[in-house]
Formats: C-alpha cells, sequence, structure tokens
C-alpha cells in the first residue's frame, strides 16, 4: 500500500506547477510526511502516558494538529470536506499561518537537543512549492492513509524513503551528492564495528544514510536495555550538513528510522578552523562519503595546515583531527587521492600514514555511485599509530556496474571474510609502507596477484553490453527530459 501511495503523490506533484524535479518530490513529500509522521507520534505517547497514569503535553497547538487542519474526519472516521479545506484557502494556511507557526520553534525550543527544535528547523529551511491547493489537498489525502504506529509500518516507511532518496541520486544534477549506496555503506559499518556507548559522526550526513546504517546495525548488535536505547537515541549519532535539501532529507531520514530528535546540525563542516577542535569535541568513529571535486574558496582553506581547494582532502584533514585516538574510520574518497603528484595531496598522504594506521584500502570499480564517472576507494584507518602495512582489495563484480544493475551484498562477501585475517588472494594483497617512496608517498592500487586477461571476447558478449549500455543511456536522455 505505501508504495503506491508514494506513486500516487509523485503523480500529483509531477502535475504541480511548482514541482519540477525529482528533488522537489522528495522535498515535497517530506514535509507532509513529517507531519502525518508527528501526528501518530503524539497518540503514541499520549497513549503511553495514560497507560502510566500520566498527563501528556502536546507539542503541537490545537488548531495545527494534523486532524484539525489536514484531516478532520466525521463520526464515521471519513474525511469531513465541510471542514477540510483545499484550494486556494488550504494553501493560504499553510504559507500563512502553519508554516510560521511551525518555524518559530526554533527560537522557543529549550535546547537543540529537542524535537521542538528540529521541527523548528526543517520548518525554517522549507517552504511549500506546491502552488495548487487543489494538489495539496490530493496529497494530503494520500498521506492520511498512512500509519507510523507500529515497528513493521515504521521499517516499511523509512525503506520506502530511502528508495525515494535513491531515486533523487539516480536522477542526477545534484541529487548524486545526497546518495551512497546502501550496500556499500552496510560494509564500511561491518568493517569498522561500532558498539553502543561510542559517538558516531558524518560531517559530510547528505542523507544520513551512514548514521542511519549505523543506528540499524547497532540495535540488532546486542539485547538492548533501556539505557541502550536511550544511549542510541541522545548519545551516539552526530552529523553536519551544509546544503538545505540535504539537511532535511538526512533529518527526515534518521526520524523515520527512529531517531526521534537526530543530533544534525545545519552548517558547513569547512567554515570550522580545525586548529580549534578540542578533545571534547572528538568522537570514536567516522563514516563518510565527503563531496568530492568541489573547490573551496580561499579563506575557507586558511582553516586547514594543507592548503587545497579540494572539497574533499579538506574533510579529510577536519576528520583525522576530530578522531578521537584509537577512534576508528571509514571514509570514501576519490581514487587520485592515492597518486595524485601536487604538495596537498602527498602532504595529506604523509598525514594519514603518520598518525593513523591506514589498514584497509578498498578499490571500488566505476559504475558503484550512479550517475558519477569517478573511481573511488575506501580508506580504513584507526587514529594513534603510524601505519606500517596496508591491506588492498580490488572489487572485481565481473560485471558492468549501473543503474540497472547495482552494487550488491555478494559483490561484497569476499572482502568481507578476507578482511578480517587481511589474507591474500587474486584480488587482495599487502603492502609494508616502509617500502613507499619517502617523496610522493604514492599508494597507488597495483595488484601484483592479478592475471592478465588476454582473451578476446566473443562478438555476442560485446553486442550485449552495447545493447544494455544503450538502454541506460536512453533512460537517463528519458530523466533529462522529464527535467528540462
Amino acid at each position: 500500500m505505501f508504495e503506491q501511495t508514494f506513486k500516487n503523490i509523485d503523480d500529483t506533484l509531477w502535475k504541480d506547477a511548482g514541482c519540477s524535479s525529482e528533488l522537489d518530490y522528495v522535498e515535497q513529500t517530506s514535509w507532509v510526511l513529517f507531519l502525518k509522521y508527528l501526528d501518530d507520534l503524539e497518540k503514541d505517547k499520549e497513549a503511553a502516558a495514560r497507560l502510566s497514569s500520566k498527563s501528556y503535553s502536546s507539542i503541537i497547538a490545537d488548531e495545527y494538529k494534523w486532524n484539525v487542519w489536514a484531516a478532520p474526519k466525521t463520526n464515521e472516521g471519513k474525511l469531513d470536506h465541510h471542514k477540510a479545506l483545499t484550494g486556494d484557502d488550504l494553501r493560504d494556511f499553510v504559507d500563512q499561518k502553519l508554516f510560521p507557526y511551525l518555524k518559530s520553534f526554533k527560537t522557543l525550543a529549550d535546547n537543540p537537543n529537542t524535537i521542538e527544535y528540529k521541527i523548528g528547523e526543517i520548518f525554517s529551511e522549507l517552504k511549500n512549492k506546491i502552488q495548487s491547493g487543489y494538489n495539496l489537498r490530493e496529497i494530503i489525502n494520500l498521506v492520511d492513509e498512512l500509519r507510523f504506529r507500529s515497528r513493521k509500518e515504521k521499517h516499511e516507511m523509512s525503506h520506502l524513503y530511502e528508495g525515494k532518496i535513491q531515486n533523487m541520486g539516480n536522477a542526477g544534477r545534484n541529487g548524486g551528492e545526497y546518495y551512497t549506496p546502501r550496500t556499500l555503506i552496510r560494509t564500511i559499518v561491518k568493517v569498522v564495528k561500532p558498539k553502543i556507548g561510542e559517538t558516531i559522526y558524518d560531517g559530510a550526513a547528505g542523507s544520513a544514510g551512514f548514521l542511519c546504517e549505523a543506528f540499524e546495525y547497532l540495535k540488532i548488535s546486542k539485547n538492548l536495555s533501556t539505557g541502550d536505547m536511550k544511549t542510541l537515541q541522545k548519545k551516539t549519532f552526530y552529523g553536519k550538513e551544509k546544503k538545505s535539501l540535504a539537511y532535511i532529507i538526512g533529518t527526515m531520514n534518521m526520524i523515520l528510522h527512529g531517531i526521534e530528535a537526530p543530533n544534525i546540525i545545519h552548517t558547513n563542516t569547512l567554515s570550522e578552523n580545525i586548529s580549534d577542535i578540542q578533545e571534547k569535541d572528538r568522537f570514536n568513529i567516522i563514516l563518510a562519503n565527503p563531496p568530492f571535486g568541489g573547490k573551496e574558496r580561499r579563506e575557507v582553506q586558511q582553516n586547514f595546515p594543507i592548503k587545497t581547494g579540494e572539497t574533499a582532502f579538506l574533510f579529510l584533514q577536519h576528520f583525522i583531527k576530530i578522531l578521537k585516538a584509537g577512534g576508528r574510520a571509514g571514509v570514501v574518497i576519490k581514487n587520485t587521492f592515492l597518486s595524485n603528484t601536487d604538495n596537498a595531496s602527498i602532504s595529506l598522504r604523509k598525514t594519514l600514514l603518520e598518525s593513523c594506521n591506514l589498514h584497509t584500502v578498498l578499490d571500488l570499480p566505476g559504475g558503484v555511485f550512479q550517475g558519477a564517472g569517478v573511481k573511488t576507494v575506501v580508506l580504513f584507518f584507526e587514529k594513534g599509530e603510524p601505519t606500517k602495512k596496508i591491506w588492498y582489495y580490488q572489487l572485481n563484480p565481473g560485471r558492468n556496474l549501473g543503474k540497472t544493475n547495482p552494487l550488491n551484498e555478494q559483490d561484497l562477501a569476499e572482502f568481507l571474510e578476507l578482511q578480517k585475517k587481511a589474507a591474500d588472494s587474486e584480488n587482495s594483497w599487502n603492502i609494508d609502507v616502509g617500502n613507499l617512496n619517502e617523496e610522493t608517498f604514492d599508494l597507488s592500487v597495483k595488484n601484483p596477484n592479478k592475471k592478465e586477461d588476454t582473451a578476446l571476447r566473443e562478438p555476442k558478449e560485446i553486442l550485449t553490453e552495447i545493447a544494455a549500455l544503450d538502454k541506460e543511456s536512453a533512460e537517463v536522455l528519458k530523466k533529462v527530459r522529464e527535467l528540462v
């Protein structure tokens, strides 16, 4: 039911003049979903309070409750068309009364670690783009059919929301910045092995995929006590995000996964001078895929000892500095980091090797990040001891990866198994850091165990691959035409 409802919402948004892209669809679906989720959350808390013979003070004032403005019901439980706003009346209420009211929560909340503050922050960043009040009424009616009460319902909703984020990433443009394949994230989390009580940080949170997957991993890591759940809710996950849409989606994604008041801050991480980072600011674990290819201004570069315009290299300096001694990290970065010969790249590799134990490098093939042609690696390191040996694994799924043929769990199964013992294989090997060139610290991926395949491919195999690529190109062009 949820899946069809999401499709119907997209169809309605497609008709609206104010929404022109997959990014708009996710953003506008998010705020309506959030208010319905909030209504169900309040009902649950009110019911729990009654069972404990306690009183419950509602977060939302009566006139702004879902069942008053969005979905007033008759005694039979059906939508009361006499009371339900629609058309211009509905749009004007949302724009002129509802959004300003919700925005005010940011200044009225006791502290940033409350759901009230998050409500205010989200609606400070958002605006209603749905121009037709009739389309908005359709969407509200569809969302009103959804329920967020049971664990199963919440799980299904979070899964579908992840699907929407993935579609947004596949649509290209800047949507791809917010989406890292969840299969890859789960693998990184398994290697880093977070434990309850450790703090987990992503300074380039995007859609908060790393934080959500770490939460899912920890939920099943042991039988959780009430104290454990409180720790996971309040004192485990921390993130920062620069872009407004990503911040909203990341916050919403964590809420749908069950973290009521996510500790995500809307800020440019790189605007902070890393020399100001103190022990109290540090984290046990870093999981991140910082944006690469971006260029930062000179005043931002002044916050870092190694000056470079490459955004990902600045983030890596930030991560090394903000990681606690003995802390662990899994960070995705462009593979050119391993071999670039500019001074900044060489200095950064030297810093990483001297201050951390870079124990594992996972080399990923092209196509892992759909819509981005760059090749990437995952760096796994621990802070505090210099690197002596590095275990490399070159992922070779045996097929071209892409939108219609994405990375899957089986592709990474061998990596996870061999990584436990840093074992050699056709796809993996170890290097001694003492043998590196001390002028360049070149860490290029050079597989000494790979047998060269000199056999020519069959014409049928080549034609099949061409047909698959043509099909993928046609889908991309269709998306582009839809966006124009």
